[in-house]
């Protein structure tokens, strides 16, 4: 049974990845890293700070005082805040997917790799506060995604078994993470990567949020997933 909806944030909820895209590239010009719109889109759905420890790897720049990796990723954070809180909007199908999962009395959570300041950010821009039951971030978890943590952890905050729960991801590393912790993983990919075969894992695979219906749903009501040990 579904007991639980939980969604991923960035790029499922919200349209924020062109704004966080923006923000790194601004960010790491300041240090001479200069990535094209497409290079970043590479490391989409990683945490931030695994963002710029990638590219520092790939294309290590001088680390002069003020510019460590842990204040360049403070910088992208802010820059993308910023950038959210004033231009983002829902990505397609977002609200009404909300909407089936409330009408239905069923909890809906958001389960994010990004930090609770910016999920107040986006909640408060796509103002969805009184659709959720509960938000909740990875980086309060051990371990971010695409480790199970944070779905774990949304799950037993609302009382549930994730084995019960459906999950919404668009990113490789946020599918990997809600299937490892044995969810109903939906992968809805971004044009440039639907058909990369890391969301091969997924229970389904939706083009859009707006391909979301009730045939669907009475479909994965008494679907078994794999969870992974």
């Amino acid at each position: 049974m579904i007991h639980a909806a939980l969604f991923d944030m960035d790029g499922l909820l919200v349209d924020s990845e062109p704004h966080w895209r923006a923000a790194e590239r601004a960010v790491f010009d300041t240090v001479g890293l200069f990535l094209t719109d497409d290079q970043c889109k590479q490391t989409t759905g990683m945490p931030i700070p695994a963002v710029v420890n990638y590219w520092y790897q790939r294309h290590p720049w001088v680390q002069e005082p003020g510019a460590t990796l842990a204040e360049i990723a403070h910088r992208i954070t802010e820059g993308a805040h910023e950038r959210i809180g004033a231009y983002a909007g829902p990505m397609p199908g977002a609200i009404d997917a909300l909407t089936f999962f409330n009408e239905r009395g069923i909890p809906v959570a958001i389960a994010s790799a990004s930090p609770m300041s910016l999920i107040e950010v986006v909640i408060d821009r796509l103002d969805i506060r009184d659709r959720l039951t509960l938000w909740h971030s990875a980086t309060l978890e051990v371990n971010n995604k695409p480790a199970p943590d944070v779905y774990l952890g949304a799950a037993r905050r609302l009382g549930v078994s994730p084995t019960d729960c459906i999950a919404f991801e668009d990113s490789g590393s946020g599918v990997l993470s809600a299937h490892s912790a044995g969810t109903i993983t939906i992968a809805v990919p971004a044009d440039f990567e639907r058909d990369d075969p890391k969301f091969a894992i997924a229970d389904r695979k939706l083009d859009a949020l707006t391909n979301w219906s009730a045939e669907l749903f009475a479909e994965l009501k008494t679907y078994n997933s794999n969870p992974v040990d």
